[in-house]
């Protein structure tokens, strides 16, 4: 009976450790931004897409924000990625993103967007007060670097939208600073860098809004982060290559963060409520 009992210990522990590590396996592959994308350089959006308009923006899963995988000049990244997502539009700026294409727009894709925005402007209504979005664990990105909008961002949520989409559970909230504290304005969804454009038209139409990619990022060497030429590195830099960055000694992500997409719902048509950045 001891002998068998101490197989049968044996053989528990390793189903355990074999299921544990299977769903490591199952949350790495999950989190956003975790598996490279399959493509080495992206290029910077075509004529037709600028024509076509912008298209819409922590976290991503944050802490940092969803999708970042934060190294020893995350810093840098961070306040550098915020700038380019929230500055104004340069022609550097265009060599660092890229945008979904835009789709023929449907009975069907108008009716499903105005689904989402409707389930969305319910689902955030509590988070008019910004104090039950931090009750409730979502976090300010970078919040004492000025920034048109503030990204509070709920790591969970995060998460889970690499599994699934529920509108009225977006990534991050977005807010505009007042004198009374911060001003609820729009949403963002994410999904991890790996995913289609099929599969982010099945969340939001791409006939009505643009998702995007943050690209072709090449960060200077940690010990040259103080004195680096910042007219060449990172979002709103110059370099936009892997060669390019390999000559002036720089490291090259060809993509960072994952996939997202803004939602401004307390807008009246979809061409304001899809869009990159609110206007007042």
């Amino acid at each position: 009976m001891p002998a068998r009992d101490s197989i049968a210990q044996i053989v528990a522990k390793g189903a355990v450790i074999i299921g544990a590590l299977f769903v490591v396996t199952v949350v790495l592959a999950a989190i956003p931004s975790h598996t490279p994308p399959a493509v080495t350089v992206i290029s910077a959006p075509s004529a037709a897409q600028q024509e076509a308009g912008p298209g819409p923006d922590a976290k991503m899963d944050h802490s940092k924000m969803a999708g970042m995988d934060m190294s020893d000049d995350a810093r840098t990244q961070e306040h550098d990625a915020v700038s380019a997502m929230t500055g104004a539009h340069d022609h550097n700026h265009d060599l660092h993103m890229y945008m979904t294409t835009m789709r023929h727009e449907t009975p069907e894709d108008v009716k499903r967007a105005n689904e989402v925005v409707e389930q969305l402007r319910t689902g955030i209504e509590k988070y008019k007060d910004y104090h039950v979005a931090l009750n409730e664990g979502y976090r300010i990105f970078l919040p004492n670097l000025p920034q048109p909008e503030f990204h509070f961002t709920s790591y969970k949520n995060g998460f889970l939208e690499a599994f699934t989409f529920e509108p009225s559970r977006p990534t991050s909230l977005l807010y505009k600073k007042n004198a009374n504290g911060y001003e609820l304005v729009g949403a963002m969804y994410t999904m991890p860098k790996r995913a289609t454009e099929d599969q982010l038209n099945a969340r939001v139409p791409l006939s009505v809004a643009m998702w995007h990619l943050h690209t072709n990022l090449c960060m200077p060497q940690k010990s040259e982060v103080r004195s680096a030429d910042w007219t060449k590195f990172g979002l709103r830099g110059s370099i936009a290559t892997q060669d390019a960055c390999d000559a002036a000694g720089g490291k090259f992500s060809p993509v960072i963060f994952g996939w997202m997409v803004h939602v401004y719902p307390y807008e009246h048509s979809l061409d304001k409520i899809f869009v990159m950045h609110h206007h007042d």
